[in-house]
């Protein structure tokens, strides 16, 4: 029997390669209905066994929220939405023969859990997303936590919590710059977690840990390349925000960049020092080096596939590429579509309702990046955001209560995209009926 005949007789193989909102929302909406109906079969690839929304691992690694409350299990996931899971990691690609190459994994102990191999398909999907780019500052790999990860959130999470059962099992208490925690990159990940740890480390220290003074030795340093906070979003937003943070006792250095990463601190190009044990590097975000050499795949500077404005790859039309790993030109704009949450939700989405011409290697109408504002979360104290035009016509600067609101509704979309509007309903009915005695924050 010819291959094409095969492939007639076989549903269409959808494998998508990364399981973050895009690709997650992604696989349960193509299961839901393709995948139930046998028309296709639709293959999740992803080295993590559950996921967590991306905006909020700031909340885990200041610890503030719990992975167990807000992790989905992607085996569960794939067996409620008619998917397959794959647990595996994605090392290259042999578009000839239409496989992708896994690597094997390992547990704890080094021992084989899946051997590698390779997934062969008809459509493939990269949702890989971004890691953290520290430009090779040096000591930045060994002493600074990225935040790419739930696993690394929890890591920092335990520091924290180390560190002050630390100082304070020292006779002498806190050494200097010992509870100093400097945040590197002053984007939303890096603002947000600034003001979580105001928070969040000063309820650690009061479970009866009396040799920390709070407002002696505990101090927090946000430090930013660029001349303000959160260059990427609009200026309004950026002032605002910096002004809460210097209220909560946050120091803010702006145009300081890092030349190394030291364990007992921070060095600027000034030749500057700032003491602090705790490091968090979140400035600056790249697609997965293996990208830069994937088959022949068109990549720009910082490995992202380059796509045109179907979202297919440039040099395969089988291959298409969503959310931070991929560059999408921008008709208009001078930049191609932004890396953030809503234009992975936005592209899945997309890739969803044209899957009909896609699976039979039709033309693709162009997709369509609409900017529907930015919110930044300042943890318990506030939240500051804009609102973009569409519904209301105009951009509209919104803060406190009403911003707070609208940033958890953001959480609560990806949700319903995942389980449904109703099961998100009563699950959050139930939690809050539920409630049981807990501390403030992780301490463990």
């Amino acid at each position: 029997m010819t291959e094409l005949a095969s492939a007639a007789k076989r549903p269409h193989r959808i494998v998508v390669a990364g399981g973050g909102a895009g690709g997650l929302e992604l696989v349960t909406k193509l299961g839901d209905t393709l995948g139930k109906q046998g028309l296709a079969k639709v293959t999740l690839v992803e080295r993590s066994r559950t996921h967590i929304w991306k905006p909020l691992l700031h909340s885990v690694a200041a610890g503030s929220l719990r992975r167990s409350q807000h992790e989905l299990n992607y085996l569960a996931q794939a067996h409620w939405h008619n998917f397959v899971y794959r647990y595996g990691e994605v090392v290259g690609l042999d578009r000839a023969e239409k496989q992708l190459k896994l690597a094997a994994m390992l547990d704890e102990e080094g021992r084989e859990i899946t051997p590698a191999s390779s997934l062969p398909y008809d459509t493939l999907i990269m949702a890989i997303g971004s890691i953290t780019n520290d430009f090779g500052t040096p000591g930045a790999a060994e002493f600074a936590v990225p935040l790419e990860t739930p696993e690394q959130a929890s890591r920092f999470n335990r520091r924290i919590v180390n560190a002050c059962l630390r100082a304070n099992a020292q006779p002498e208490g806190p050494r200097p710059g010992q509870l100093h925690i400097a945040i590197i990159g002053a984007g939303a990940t890096g603002t947000e977690l600034a003001a979580e740890l105001h928070h969040t480390v000063r309820d650690v220290v009061g479970y009866g840990m009396d040799r920390i003074d709070p407002s002696r030795d505990i101090h927090i340093v946000l430090i930013e390349a660029s001349p303000r906070i959160l260059p990427a979003l609009p200026e309004r937003i950026s002032g605002a925000t910096q002004d809460l943070l210097k209220e909560l006792g946050v120091e803010v250095r702006t145009s300081a960049r890092v030349a190394e990463v030291r364990a007992d601190g921070v060095v600027l190009s000034s030749g500057e020092m700032i003491p602090s044990e705790l490091v968090v590097w979140s400035a600056g975000v790249k697609a997965p080096d293996f990208l830069a050499g994937l088959d022949g795949l068109e990549t720009n500077r910082i490995n992202q596939l380059m796509v045109d404005t179907s979202l297919r790859t440039t040099r395969d039309p089988s291959i298409f590429a969503i959310g931070d790993c991929a560059s999408c030109p921008r008709p208009g704009f001078d930049a191609p579509v932004p890396p953030r949450a809503q234009a992975a939700h936005q592209m899945a989405t997309h890739i969803i309702r044209n899957i009909a011409p896609i699976m039979a290697g039709q033309p693709v109408p162009p997709f369509e990046y609409r900017d529907f504002g930015s919110l930044v979360s300042l943890g318990k104290y506030s939240a500051v955001g804009n609102l973009m035009g569409y519904a209301i016509g105009r951009s509209m600067f919104i803060e406190g209560m009403f911003a707070r609101l609208m940033y958890r509704s953001l959480y609560k979309m990806h949700e319903a995209a995942l389980h449904g509007r109703s099961t998100v309903f009563w699950r959050a009915m139930l939690s809050t009926i539920s409630q049981r005695p807990t501390p403030s924050v992780k301490l463990h």
